[in-house]
């Protein structure tokens, strides 16, 4: 269950000593299928880190060789050296494979603002090292390579008849949403070209990794990437392969806000009876990024008021003095008033559930977030040092 489970690709994972603990941190997945078509989505900061500006530039003409990830930095801010840095970890990798340079996608995530000599040599060495070890075998390795400061791997698979995608993700902060929200690469023995590859991965991301946003914080090197080799030889339908990326996406996204930084609770907003999606989506984000809420969930507190309060400053169509919410099964709130008592609210285990039904409308939404812990602020106050 990896980037290897389709057919046509290999991958390897690397340790070169970018990481202090000495695990694996230099990752290499290679397309070796008849077609190198290939599509990605980037992060929407306007702050861009290096490999994703050489990467924007690789994804324009739909193909994609290979793909390099590196944690235990993220090359981002380091001047002209990180783009050369960048620029020469597509070149060692393509004279390798044998390909070109413009058609290796890299990637990188770590602490922002460092990078040295010492950092460019371990990178390439890193390059040289995976692209020595891929298999068709290597695909957990390579998933285990590109963790931060995750708890553990994040891979996925849907097996069709006669075809599958696989994908594997690293995030645990950060989550914000902007197109992608954090490293992933999915694999697909599908035929595809690259316009229904980049379809198909766009309405993906838009409905998983696009609705996930754990602390409203949005990196600077994050990008989901799409590789189809064709090495199984089968045109699927169009909307059973959108259906399974999505499912695939949509399996990596939980798996992210499961392991988000220090959280105690996995909180599901579902919005419902929206006027529209676009308000069902801008009503959820508003309650995943109010820190009261999340900060009430943490303690277990059922503080509805602070769900009203947040969904009050969006511009959707509803009035908040006709308003339901329900959290864990209990409506504590109907109409804009108290329903049943908060003590009848169950917050206790980690899956949380709220539901807020807007009463205009038929569209729903559903946003995943975490909620706000000490153990958040620890983490990320120590991160540096």
């Amino acid at each position: 269950m990896s980037v290897t489970t389709p057919a046509g690709f290999e991958a390897a994972g690397v340790a070169v000593g970018l990481k202090s603990t000495g695990a694996r941190d230099v990752a290499v997945v290679v397309n070796r299928g008849p077609l190198k078509v290939g599509a990605a989505v980037f992060t929407s900061n306007r702050a861009k880190a290096n490999p994703i500006l050489w990467s924007e530039q690789v994804v324009k003409d739909g193909v994609i060789e290979a793909v390099v990830l590196n944690s235990g930095g993220a090359n981002c801010f380091t001047g002209s050296f990180g783009f050369q840095t960048t620029h020469q970890t597509a070149e060692r990798a393509a004279e390798l494979l044998g390909v070109g340079a413009g058609d290796v996608v890299v990637c990188s995530t770590g602490l922002i603002g460092t990078g040295d000599d010492v950092f460019r040599a371990k990178v390439l060495d890193g390059v040289q090292k995976g692209v020595a070890a891929l298999s068709v075998e290597g695909g957990e390795d390579a998933s285990l390579a590109i963790m931060t400061t995750d708890s553990r791997p994040k891979r996925a698979a849907h097996v069709g008849a006669g075809w599958s995608i696989g994908g594997m993700a690293k995030g645990a902060g950060m989550l914000a949403p902007g197109l992608a929200t954090m490293l992933v690469v999915i694999t697909t023995d599908v035929v595809l070209d690259a316009g229904e590859a980049d379809a198909a991965l766009r309405a993906a991301t838009r409905t998983s990794f696009d609705r996930l946003d754990s602390d409203g914080c949005m990196s600077t090197n994050d990008q989901v990437t799409l590789l189809v080799s064709g090495a199984s030889g089968i045109r699927v339908d169009a909307e059973e392969f959108a259906a399974a990326l999505a499912g695939v996406c949509d399996d990596l996204a939980a798996q992210l806000q499961g392991d988000a930084e220090g959280a105690s609770h996995d909180i599901t907003i579902r919005v419902t009876n929206a006027a529209t999606e676009d308000d069902a989506v801008e009503v959820g984000r508003s309650v995943a990024r109010n820190n009261l809420f999340k900060a009430a969930i943490f303690g277990n507190d059922p503080n509805w008021g602070r769900v009203l309060a947040a969904i009050g400053t969006t511009d959707a169509a509803f009035d908040p003095y006709d308003v339901d919410v329900w959290m864990n099964g209990v409506r504590v709130c109907t109409a804009g008033g108290p329903d049943r008592p908060r003590e009848d609210v169950d917050l206790t285990p980690r899956a949380t559930d709220l539901v807020i039904d807007l009463r205009v409308g038929e569209a729903t939404a559903t946003i995943r977030t975490n909620d706000l812990t000490h153990d958040y602020v620890h983490e990320n106050s120590a991160y540096s040092s």
